[in-house]
């Protein structure tokens, strides 16, 4: 049956496990929420991204001699092999750690694929081979484990013995779920939602105006606004996965295309994953960035950005935007993205959000391939776009 949260981090503890990093994600949701509870004596740091959460793992061994744990999602495997082959591996620096890694599109015990979102069908389908390719050694954790004290007790000694990284791959509903989103991260405030953020940012955009728009909620409720607006999906580009590279997908378009005008319609966890995007992105003027930001990893169950309260305005202005605004209401953000598109230097926008979107909300109906196609044939017709 599912393992508690709460018990699981009490065995961790137990086995001398005293700091834990990681990138929240949804199927450790429960995982998330224990740590921000704190009953366990582990020290939690919410990092920008995987690699950056391993390399603080390296560091408190390097400073204590215990076994740190790393969570992530599996699609954040790729920025965790780095520093886990270049550094943790034992020809190098030898550095014990528990990855605990969540399966999006797992793997049934017979080989079939779960269902899952098309950004996940590869990356479940490789993820233990990118753990074999990497020498991990891993077990899987799934909700009928039936001692899940001793896989982790396994792995632990293993890391030990060998002073290597191991990995412990977690399907979907292995954690006993709990009330509520985990995480805590601050509630809905009345002024303004996510999705009325991107409503105001339309009804600013001329038609045609090109959009690219980072993973998660943000792009689902982009869609759904286009579709109760009757207007076309053709100059919307939706960053399925790859969370943090929006910001560089669309400055490549604003550089490709004309000189035309693209905005860009980020996350404030996405922005600070790959926060060394923003003075890059600053030199680009026909790119106009938007960062909706809730403090917030809100697609994955609201847990904490690595910088909660932190704003973002500040950073963008040092990175070189030349223009810069924050903004709390709808108002004012419609004010912000006409002023922007009425100038030739683009600009940075970070709109304060709050928490949640609606239940209601659906998914896009067009695959990511059509997608793709539908936007390049929009954008070799000049005509169609400002």
């Amino acid at each position: 049956m599912p393992i508690a949260a709460d018990r699981f981090l009490e065995h961790l503890a137990q086995c001398g496990v005293r700091f834990v990093a990681g990138v929240p994600d949804s199927l450790l949701r429960e995982l998330g929420r224990a740590l921000a509870e704190g009953g366990a004596p582990i020290r939690h740091v919410v990092a920008c991204n995987e690699g950056a959460a391993v390399g603080a793992a390296i560091g408190h061994h390097l400073a204590t001699g215990r076994v740190p744990a790393v969570y992530m999602q599996n699609s954040g495997l790729g920025n965790a092999v780095n520093p886990l082959a270049s550094m943790a591996a034992p020809d190098v620096y030898a550095i014990p750690m528990l990855l605990l890694v969540g399966w999006r599109g797992e793997l049934a015990a017979d080989g079939a694929q779960v269902e899952d979102e098309p950004q996940h069908a590869l990356q479940g389908r490789i993820t233990r081979g990118q753990l074999d390719l990497l020498s991990i050694r891993h077990e899987i954790l799934g909700p009928d484990a039936h001692d899940a004290r001793a896989i982790v007790q396994r792995l632990l000694d293993h890391a030990v013995a060998r002073q290597e990284p191991v990995a412990l791959v977690v399907r979907r509903r292995a954690f006993a779920a709990g009330p509520g989103p985990g995480g805590g991260a601050r509630p809905l405030p009345p002024t303004l939602t996510r999705e009325d953020a991107i409503e105001a940012c339309l009804r600013a955009l001329p038609a045609g105006t090109i959009t690219v728009t980072t993973t998660g909620m943000a792009a689902r409720e982009l869609y759904a606004l286009r579709d109760a607006r009757g207007e076309s999906h053709d100059f919307d580009f939706l960053v399925v996965g790859a969370m943090g590279h929006a910001s560089h997908i669309a400055l490549g378009i604003a550089l490709g295309a004309r000189d035309r005008v693209v905005v860009c319609f980020d996350g404030d966890g996405a922005a600070l994953m790959h926060l060394g995007a923003l003075p890059t992105c600053a030199r680009a003027h026909a790119l106009v960035h938007v960062v909706l930001n809730n403090d917030a990893h809100d697609s994955v169950g609201g847990q904490p950005t690595s910088a909660p309260g932190l704003r973002l305005a500040g950073l963008a202005r040092a990175c070189g935007y030349a223009r810069v605004a924050t903004v709390r209401t709808a108002e004012a953000l419609e004010r912000a993205m006409r002023d922007a598109l009425g100038r030739a230097d683009g600009g940075f926008i970070e709109a304060l959000c709050g928490v949640g979107h609606r239940t209601d909300l659906g998914r896009p109906s067009t695959l990511p391939r059509a997608a793709k196609e539908q936007f390049m044939r929009a954008l070799r017709n000049p005509a169609r776009g400002p």
